[in-house]
């Protein structure tokens, strides 16, 4: 299954994976954004541009920050390929190309979404955004538990959940990055509230609760989700799943060789750092450093899926 079609299938896990993330990462955005450096309004929504690595992007277009040239950039944009529409509209054709392939389900969903979307402006994000990006959310998990409920165990599953694994990874990690990086010389109250928003955004305050209690330190909620084995958007629980599925593609003798295998020992050595990780890496002095290397490592396993199971003239992001 080396071919487009195994590119494809990765490509839709990460779309909508990207998806929702981003929509997760703006619904953050607007938890914390009443903080007093968020106050100045080009500040404010140059941040969000920052944080999704797409300003010389926007200033092609744009030449100031405001709210809504920004959302409308990053949320309805068919021109920004990072953008939650373009992420769908994308989804949508890679599944497209691959009907006969997956249940009729997955395209129904997609196809509503992608159709939904088209039909929205940025007046029906600013009349209610909390309430738009959840929409988005709910949309992005109905295509994920119709993939998990109807969906065969074979090779096309585990490429589909391989992308949305190491897209969640990613993610998890970037929106960290972002929040780390706008604490830096704030008190504690300030870093805690921003941290606090961070675990409402990925729906994990009260498995945060559940774990520790009304220990609400900095260093507690970084460790969670970077490191806590149990929590589904974590970092750690992203990468155990991602070599799992990695593992059980059932390539035939020619497809297998070199390439796998050294996919899979990438993956594992990601996964044994995260597991052998100290609480002290999670430390203000520390942690930076160790969501660059994530995201770092991340970036690179990419690259080397790409080299072990597409062909270079298949689909990319």
């Amino acid at each position: 299954m080396l071919n487009r079609n195994a590119e494809a299938l990765f490509w839709i896990g990460r779309y909508i994976e990207r998806a929702e993330n981003h929509a997760r990462l703006i619904d953050v955005h607007y938890h914390i954004q009443q903080e007093e450096d968020f106050r100045e309004e080009g500040n404010k929504w140059s941040r969000l541009i920052d944080a999704l690595g797409v300003r010389q992007e926007y200033m092609q277009q744009f030449e100031n920050f405001s709210e809504g040239d920004v959302l409308s950039f990053i949320t309805l944009d068919l021109g920004n390929s990072n953008s939650i529409f373009s992420c769908v509209h994308q989804a949508r054709n890679n599944l497209r190309t691959l009907r006969q392939h997956l249940p009729s389900e997955l395209w129904d969903i997609a196809s509503s979404f992608n159709l939904w979307l088209g039909e929205c402006s940025v007046a029906d994000i600013m009349k209610g955004p909390h309430q738009f990006y959840r929409q988005i959310k709910d949309r992005a998990a109905m295509f994920l538990g119709t993939e998990q409920s109807v969906m065969l165990r074979g090779n096309e599953w585990h490429f589909i959940e391989s992308g949305r694994f190491l897209e969640r990874a990613e993610n998890t990690t970037r929106i960290l990055q972002a929040v780390t990086s706008s604490c830096k010389n704030k008190d504690y109250p300030g870093i805690y509230i921003q941290l606090q928003a961070v675990l409402k955004s990925v729906s994990g305050y009260q498995a945060f609760r559940y774990y520790y209690a009304d220990a609400f330190a900095p260093e507690g909620i970084l460790e969670f989700l970077i490191a806590n084995s149990s929590f589904p958007r974590s970092v750690r629980f992203s990468f155990h799943k991602l070599e799992e599925h990695l593992a059980k593609l059932e390539l035939d003798s020619s497809e297998k060789g070199s390439g796998h295998e050294k996919v899979i020992r990438q993956a594992g050595k990601i996964k044994a750092d995260l597991d052998y990780m100290e609480k002290e890496d999670m430390s203000e002095d520390s942690v930076e450093e160790v969501l660059k290397s994530l995201m770092e490592s991340c970036l690179r396993l990419g690259k080397t899926m790409e080299g072990a199971f597409f062909r270079r003239e298949g689909i990319s992001a």
